[in-house]
């Protein structure tokens, strides 16, 4: 007769061997709505976040209030904040922080005065983009990024968003969501996708699902092409 206790061991020991050859990320984690976290690993290991980075740019320049119709270089300030958000464009990031009231620097040090205060305790951002593997965070401090961006009607309406088209003079440009669920399945709240070679592929998501509204953080995940299929495998995680 199985004990209740061994019962459990035996539940846990089946969900491991079987994460093992789902997930190959190296700090993972789902969570409620509530950010009650459901299932996790590594989740307090600095790791590079690579573009995850701009999810913390598109909120301080959105709390600067600057005008969304300014023309920087070729689009307008609200057209950067997509270009960031949805293509994962790292120009339109560097464009955004450079153009930031006080510049570049005022904008970094505007991102680590806020991850500060949203309870970001092990993370630090160098640069706007995410190309530098010295903008690092952890899988728990992540998970209160995705719960401050929920509240960004920009960053809600770019997580919902499968691709851009811009009109420049008489010519149109288009660019693909770097998540490709988008547009296909699940209802996406916030999502952001992140790859350098110091990260591995990365992606947050706050999406809605069967059972329930769910925020789910992926680091250091094989390539690109894993990151995606264990985010949405972690998703379905219960206990």
């Amino acid at each position: 007769m199985f004990t209740k206790k061994l019962i459990v061991l035996l539940s846990v020991l089946v969900f491991n061997v079987f994460a093992a050859d789902k997930i190959t990320a190296q700090s993972w984690l789902v969570a409620t709505e509530s950010g009650k976290i459901i299932h996790d690993e590594n989740i307090d290991k600095q790791r590079s976040i690579a573009s995850i980075t701009k999810l913390m740019t598109a909120m301080v320049v959105i709390d600067a209030g600057q005008n969304p119709k300014e023309i920087l270089g070729n689009y307008t300030r609200e057209q950067h904040i997509q270009l960031a958000l949805v293509n994962s464009n790292n120009q339109s990031a560097i464009i955004l922080c450079d153009n930031y009231p006080g510049g570049k620097t005022n904008c970094i040090r505007d991102m680590n005065l806020k991850a500060v205060a949203i309870g970001m305790k092990n993370s630090k951002f160098v640069e706007a983009s995410g190309l530098s593997p010295m903008n690092v965070s952890t899988g728990r401090d992540l998970l209160e990024l995705v719960l401050s961006a929920s509240y960004y009607p920009e960053i809600k309406e770019a997580a919902k968003t499968p691709n851009i088209k811009i009109q420049i003079r008489k010519k149109w440009f288009f660019f693909k969501n770097t998540n490709p669920s988008i547009g296909k399945r699940h209802e996406f709240i916030v999502s952001k996708t992140g790859w350098t070679n110091a990260a591995g592929g990365c992606v947050v998501m706050f999406l809605k699902t069967d059972i329930g509204n769910r925020i789910v953080v992926v680091l250091g995940s094989k390539n690109t092409r894993t990151r995606i299929p264990e985010a949405e495998f972690i998703s379905t995680i219960t206990q």
